[in-house]
């Protein structure tokens, strides 16, 4: 797969999240490779709240702009609910 399948491996991912935060509130926790490149792939890791992704260099651009538009429509969503 090139971009995260939230409903399987996404729902284990942000499990393991929940669960090692429980453990340990500041655990660093991130992910490595292709998906770390990936738009949809970014914007998931941000809504599980992963603190960093990691991609090739030609894809670092496109993983910047989008972990800022995931930002960007958290801190959007945010300010509807609030």
């Amino acid at each position: 797969f090139q971009t995260i399948d939230r409903d399987g491996v996404g729902q284990l991912m942000r499990m393991c999240v929940q669960k090692g935060r429980k453990v340990r509130r500041d655990l660093e926790i991130g992910i490595c490779g292709e998906h770390g490149g990936d738009p949809a792939s970014i914007a998931f890791c941000h809504e599980i709240g992963l603190n960093y992704v990691s991609c090739s260099p030609f894809r670092v651009p496109v993983a910047r702009l989008a972990a800022a538009h995931a930002k960007l429509r958290q801190d959007a969503h945010r300010a509807k609910v609030h």
